[in-house]
């Protein structure tokens, strides 16, 4: 009788542990519907740089493709030109995307030292014209979620105009 007893409870823990196993796995599914939302960067402008370093204003275009608002609570991001790290930002901007729309949102950017070098340093190598040159992009970071939501990671890339270096290039990249 005892063995039976304890038979029937051990397959009745068992039953509750596969059960709460479930409907962990679906909450976590439940969390992630995919992000629907796309980033690419729409603009850079010159920034009052610091010591030995270059900072840019990133106006990051944010189009959220799901008819739910997606709200935010800051932004970290991590930039790469032609495959090498260029830049990152942190912002603390918070606000919502509405459905079915999109919002422009601006991060500053710090650009070391080193990082200039080695752009320079390429574009003379490869016998690029000194006139715009256009560069691939890589563009990754997060998008911060309010309270205890998780936010959306981001990761993608695209192309930029940079404009010819020396007197007299005002014009910001595109």
């Amino acid at each position: 009788m005892i063995s039976y007893s304890l038979s029937v409870n051990l397959m009745n823990m068992r039953m509750l542990l596969v059960s709460g196993l479930i409907l962990i796995l679906a909450g976590c599914a439940a969390l992630n519907q995919g992000d629907a939302l796309r980033i690419s960067i729409a603009g850079m402008q010159p920034l009052e740089g610091e010591g030995m370093e270059a900072r840019f204003a990133v106006q990051l275009r944010i189009q959220n493709h799901s008819n739910k608002p997606v709200d935010y609570d800051g932004i970290a991001l991590d930039l790469d030109l032609r495959g090498m790290s260029f830049a990152s930002g942190v912002s603390d901007q918070s606000g919502t995307i509405p459905g079915f729309g999109e919002t422009v949102i601006t991060v500053p950017v710090t650009v070391p030292a080193t990082a200039i070098l080695r752009q320079v340093f390429q574009i003379a190598t490869n016998d690029l014209p000194s006139t715009e040159t256009k560069v691939d992009y890589h563009l990754r970071g997060r998008l911060g979620g309010p309270g205890l939501a998780l936010g959306h990671r981001f990761d993608s890339t695209g192309e930029v105009t940079l404009p010819a270096a020396g007197p007299g290039a005002t014009r910001p990249v595109q």
